[in-house]
């Protein structure tokens, strides 16, 4: 079987100012073709460090997967070492000067002298037409290894890879048929999943079942391996129906569905309604549910009720009420989510109250924490959560997770 390594470029992805976004992608694609990634480094803009990056790879792996250090400036550096690993020359390549070229001239430009650096390659290579940007990218075959190299931006990586790399890496892939599906949960940690899930965890089983964790939202990643696309999909099926039965309404949803994509479409076929009553959410699960194509037709009404003094005006919460409770209080959240759905006339509402931070926690109402009230024609119901002193993107984005979770839940899971 085939492997592959992936040497991503940049002093950016070693000093924490950029998130390398390219190396997750490129290893999902790898993994839709059998081919699984042994090595995965970060490399700073230094012809020696990346000369050795890729000669450690070449040793690991068959196909090696670079981006980054394509373009035109001097700390630009990967067709260097590439050129030093192979002990070869860069050589001139009037073709791709005119193209460069002509991709300034179509923006009415002429071409900076610096780009013409991107018309060198390492003798013996080839060029990966880039279709999105001026940078080439690199692709060098030698018996079954291949080196390909691409420039960082993620747009134009991706492009190059699937249109001109990956055709040729199905070729000699493996001949197994490889089905990724995912299982998406929450409400319960990671852990408590795995406990529930018992030998289904093992690692030497086909399928293989992979777990990740994003911001409460647990990802059961089902890898099923066969000789042929039917035999796989059944496998992740099967393995779909018997997680689902073992975890039960923890699950909400399948693949790439987002919770707010099942909550919506779950309101569309009971053709139900939903209001807003935000205060520290700050229109966040506004903007989530509105993130979804076509929730205009469940989506009515929304507030951002900041202040003590909103609450009273917009959504009818009694002054005495939050003079006596606090503005963070079940009392409040059921008052406000109580208000809001009279005021837009909704079948649903949701409002959250709690303290975001860094500041304004007490000993009794700490940092992190929330109430989340549901209101519908059944009554209002109230859950309370504490976060934790986590930051401040962290605690609203958590609340806005555990409210559409706690809709999801009230229409039937």
């Amino acid at each position: 079987m085939n492997n592959a390594a992936i040497i991503s470029i940049g002093n950016e992805l070693l000093n924490g100012h950029t998130v390398n976004t390219n190396s997750s992608w490129l290893c999902g694609r790898l993994l839709t073709i059998s081919v699984p990634v042994v090595y995965n480094c970060d490399v700073g803009d230094d012809i020696g460090q990346i000369k050795n990056a890729i000669e450690y790879a070449f040793g690991k792996a068959d196909i090696i997967l670079i981006t980054g250090g394509l373009g035109p400036t001097d700390d630009d550096l990967t067709r260097n070492g590439i050129a030093q690993f192979l002990n070869v020359k860069l050589e001139y390549h009037s073709e791709i000067e005119e193209k460069i070229k002509k991709f300034f001239a179509a923006r009415n430009y002429p071409m900076p002298e610096k780009n013409k650096v991107q018309a060198y390659l390492p003798a013996g290579t080839g060029e990966i037409e880039n279709s999105l940007g001026t940078a080439p990218g690199i692709f060098y075959k030698n018996g079954k290894k291949i080196i390909a190299a691409f420039p960082g931006v993620p747009s134009e990586m991706k492009q190059m890879f699937d249109e001109s790399v990956l055709p040729k890496l199905k070729e000699i892939s493996s001949s197994d048929f490889l089905i990724v599906r995912k299982v998406r949960c929450i409400g319960t940690g990671e852990s408590t999943i795995v406990e529930m899930l018992g030998d289904s965890m093992n690692r030497d089983r086909n399928p293989l079942i992979n777990c990740t964790v994003d911001h409460g939202i647990i990802t059961l990643h089902i890898v099923a391996k066969a000789k042929d696309k039917k035999n796989a999909e059944t496998m992740a099926a099967k393995d779909i129906e018997k997680l689902s039965g073992l975890l039960g309404s923890l699950v909400y949803g399948l693949d790439e569905q987002s919770l707010a994509e099942v909550v919506g479409q779950k309101l569309l076929e009971k053709k139900k309604t939903l209001a807003l009553a935000e205060s520290c959410t700050g229109g966040l699960i506004a903007k989530i549910i509105t993130d979804v194509p076509g929730s205009s037709g469940y989506f009515t009404y929304g507030w951002v009720t900041y202040s003590n003094e909103a609450k009273i005006s917009e959504l009818g919460v009694e002054k005495s009420l939050i003079e006596q409770f606090g503005a963070v209080s079940a009392e409040a959240a059921r008052a406000m989510a109580a208000g809001a759905r009279k005021k837009a006339n909704s079948n649903y509402a949701i409002a959250a109250t709690g303290i975001a931070g860094p500041q304004g926690g007490s000993e009794k109402k700490p940092v992190g924490l929330v109430y989340i009230s549901i209101a519908s024609d059944k009554g209002v119901d109230t859950e309370k959560f504490l976060f934790g002193p986590r930051n401040r993107d962290f605690i609203r984005l958590r609340t806005c997770q555990n409210a559409l979770n706690l809709l999801r839940l009230k229409l039937g899971g």
